[in-house]
């Protein structure tokens, strides 16, 4: 007994000589765990984060898209065990640029890029060596932006790794990193001092304390080894308090109107030429995060598609996403109560999502591997023209759980509660992909309404809904007042020609031959179920628009006032008769005629005519 501690003595008086002379690695669990935590703290602080946002404009989105980027990299590097603290930050750097989402998250992304680069594939990281990482990781940040501004998470970036650099000669982990945070917390303090829209509004840079939260949650880890707490809150309560007139301080950007980002994928990626084209476009906000192989591509534009399409000339493209920033700021100054949520088969009226700030989703399409945000990347101008000079069929894809998921986060930050108004379940997997959304986030303030239908009757139904929320109706009240439009809003469609439709699998190729030897024009309603029928045709080709007017009117009680939506396949003129010819023979309190989008497009092809209408109640 007295021989072993004898031993344990001289062991323990060994290990303190060689701590003292030998430098403390830090490896790849503990470098994992304490990252889960610090990405758990953000998550868990994203809605204070949106009520601080207001630079680089106030769209209250920061939290959101940090906590989108940290949960990529949560869900993928640090969801598996890696025993390499080098190969672990490459997983990390790699899927938070993957992620990315917003200013704040992309710059972060590059941050990760940049430590990891310094680090390369080693098993240990010393505190010298991470500390030099760590500046190389603020370098690689500053470099990504084409145009960096202090008082930004930047500042707090460089006095966090400028902090590491100073204390390396300390041999706690927990003493050398509460140094740096310290100094990080002074340069967040003092982001109002550096611009001037911080301290109008009265809060810290949002981005800039996303980071130093982080910071705290891995700060927590290294002090009590328990990296699940994420219940905190923020205590800077006058800078939520505050934050919230924030909406009014600056103009809305016609010339940066959305916020883009997209995914370049290819060999030698060259990042410098490619942010000095996207500046030469006339972009803001411009940063360009990644590596050799992977960019991530974050810019302000009026037009995504010429972003994209210039992005294209250097990589392969993925992942593009563009957020209506007015559509955001709306949304912050009118919060407080319900927010509906569309998608982009839903034909809605010009003008109309932001009179009644209805936030849509775009559905996503493609002519062969060119990849495009349906009425975003390309317009529907557009898609008709494309649609009567390409070779390649369009085909249509329902948003990702992801586009909802982003969608649903950033609402719910602002308003207490959203109703999202879908595409049919028979017709795609769209309200599928925003059920997903909404278990994964809130899905005791997400309502999810199935509304069996598309296009103009979609539209209708979201327009029902909006204006129940501008009333101040509950969510539960909106969807029973959905439940009971349902069935009373009708959509039918006449098809000029259906080779689209046999070129798309909806109807049998034989259908084709013997449409044309008839002279048919074919004609389908959407049944109560959500799915097209044929219902009826008409013999010949003159008088289509009077003559369909006059079939759906007769099924029409003409004891009520309807609403009235006409869309049109690029036939703008005959849309326009249609619908003068439908007001002759319907009671309607409010008429629209709008271009049909590629939801419907894409199968009925151009020359396309669809009716929907709801009853007024």
């Amino acid at each position: 007994m007295a021989t072993w501690l004898k031993f344990r003595q001289t062991w323990h008086r060994m290990s303190a000589v060689l701590n003292s002379i030998t430098p403390i690695h830090i490896r790849g669990p503990a470098l994992r765990r304490a990252l889960i935590a610090g990405a758990r703290r953000v998550i868990s602080q994203r809605e204070a984060l949106n009520k601080i946002n207001v630079f680089p404009v106030p769209d209250g989105d920061t939290g959101s898209n940090l906590a989108f980027t940290l949960g990529n990299v949560l869900t993928g590097a640090l969801s598996r065990r890696t025993p390499g603290a080098g190969d672990l930050l490459k997983r990390v750097g790699d899927d938070a640029i993957d992620g990315a989402r917003g200013n704040s998250g992309a710059i972060l992304a590059q941050f990760f890029t940049g430590v990891a680069e310094a680090v390369g594939i080693v098993r240990g990281i010393d505190f010298a060596a991470m500390s030099q990482a760590v500046k190389a990781g603020a370098a690689s940040a500053r470099g990504a932006l084409a145009d960096p501004k202090e008082g930004t998470i930047l500042s707090v970036i460089t006095a966090f790794a400028e902090a590491l650099e100073a204390r390396t000669d300390i041999t706690d982990a927990k003493l050398w990193f509460d140094k740096a945070l310290q100094n990080a917390r002074k340069a967040l303090a003092y982001t109002p001092q550096q611009l001037p829209v911080l301290l109008k509004a009265g809060v810290v840079d949002a981005g800039a304390q996303g980071f130093v939260d982080m910071l705290e949650g891995i700060d927590e880890y290294l002090k009590s080894g328990q990296w699940d707490l994420i219940d905190s809150v923020l205590d800077n309560r006058a800078d939520l308090e505050a934050a919230q007139v924030h909406g009014d301080l600056s103009d809305e950007d016609p010339d940066h109107r959305f916020c883009s980002e997209c995914l370049l994928v290819g060999d030698g990626l060259d990042r410098a030429s490619l942010r000095a084209a996207v500046t030469d476009l006339g972009a803001s906000c411009v940063v360009v995060a990644g590596s050799h192989s992977r960019l991530r591509l974050h810019a302000h534009v009026a037009n995504p598609k010429a972003l994209f399409e210039l992005a294209a000339r250097f990589g392969r493209v993925e992942s593009t996403k563009a957020d209506d920033m007015h559509a955001q700021k709306r949304s912050t100054q009118g919060a407080g109560g319900v927010v509906i949520v569309t998608d982009s088969a839903a034909d809605l009226p010009d003008g109309l999502a932001a009179e009644l700030n209805i936030h849509v989703v775009p559905m996503r399409l493609n002519f062969g591997d060119d990849d495009y945000l349906d009425k975003i990347g390309l317009t529907t101008a557009e898609f008709y023209h494309k649609l009567r000079t390409e070779i390649v069929l369009p085909k249509t894809s329902q948003p990702s759980p992801g586009d909802f998921r982003r969608q649903f986060e950033f609402l719910l930050s602002h308003h207490p509660a959203l109703v999202y108004v879908g595409l049919s379940r028979a017709v795609s997997g769209t309200l599928q992909s925003a059920e997903t959304a909404a278990q994964r986030g809130h899905v005791d303030r997400s309502f999810i309404f199935d509304t069996a239908n598309a296009a103009g009757g979609e539209a209708l139904l979201a327009i029902a809904a909006a204006e129940a929320a501008q009333r101040g109706d509950s969510p539960e009240a909106i969807m029973r007042l959905l439940e009971t439009l349902k069935p009373q809003t009708e959509t039918w469609a006449i098809a000029r020609e259906i080779s689209h439709a046999v070129r798309g699998g909806r109807v049998p190729r034989w259908a084709k031959p013997v449409a044309e030897w008839l002279g048919l024009t074919p004609m389908v309603k959407v049944t109560p179920e959500g799915k097209l029928k044929p219902h009826s045709a008409f013999f010949g080709k003159k008088d289509i628009p009077r003559r369909f007017a006059q079939y759906v009117a007769k099924s029409v009680d003409r004891d009520k006032k309807w609403r009235l939506i006409v869309g049109h396949c690029d036939a703008a003129e005959e849309g326009e008769l249609l619908l003068a010819e439908l007001k002759k023979l319907i009671p309607y309190d409010r008429a629209w005629c709008v271009e049909t989008g590629p939801a419907v497009g894409a199968h009925a092809g151009p020359g396309a005519l669809v009716i929907s209408l709801q009853p007024v109640i």
